[in-house]
């Protein structure tokens, strides 16, 4: 089994991601980690995500916690926050990092 994390390196060398657990991102340096959203249940057990903290709607409701995840990372990569915005080497660089995952 694979997985892939995306990295966004900007202009002065600070690196943006969606969070994930597939890099140890200690290892690089320095960390600040940024809540992005809150994705929380309701008093009926669906779920919601708040994009408030990124300056976006409330998505949901959905079914199940990953539903509302996977709405969380779209809206996220939508926004292009995460993703490369330019070729140019003095603008956003996107690295991918691959790492094989074993699992036993």
């Amino acid at each position: 089994m694979s997985s892939e994390m995306e990295l966004v390196v900007d202009a002065e060398g600070d690196v943006r991601c969606i969070y994930g657990e597939e890099l140890d991102l200690r290892e690089p340096g320095k960390l600040r980690i940024t809540r992005a959203s809150h994705v929380e249940p309701d008093a009926a057990g669906c779920w919601s995500a708040d994009m408030g903290p990124s300056g976006g709607p409330v998505l949901g409701p959905y079914g199940s916690r990953s539903e509302a995840l996977q709405a969380e990372r779209g809206w996220l990569l939508g926004q292009g926050r995460f993703t490369r915005r330019s070729p140019l080497p003095d603008q956003d660089c996107k690295i991918v990092y691959n790492r094989a995952v074993q699992l036993e």
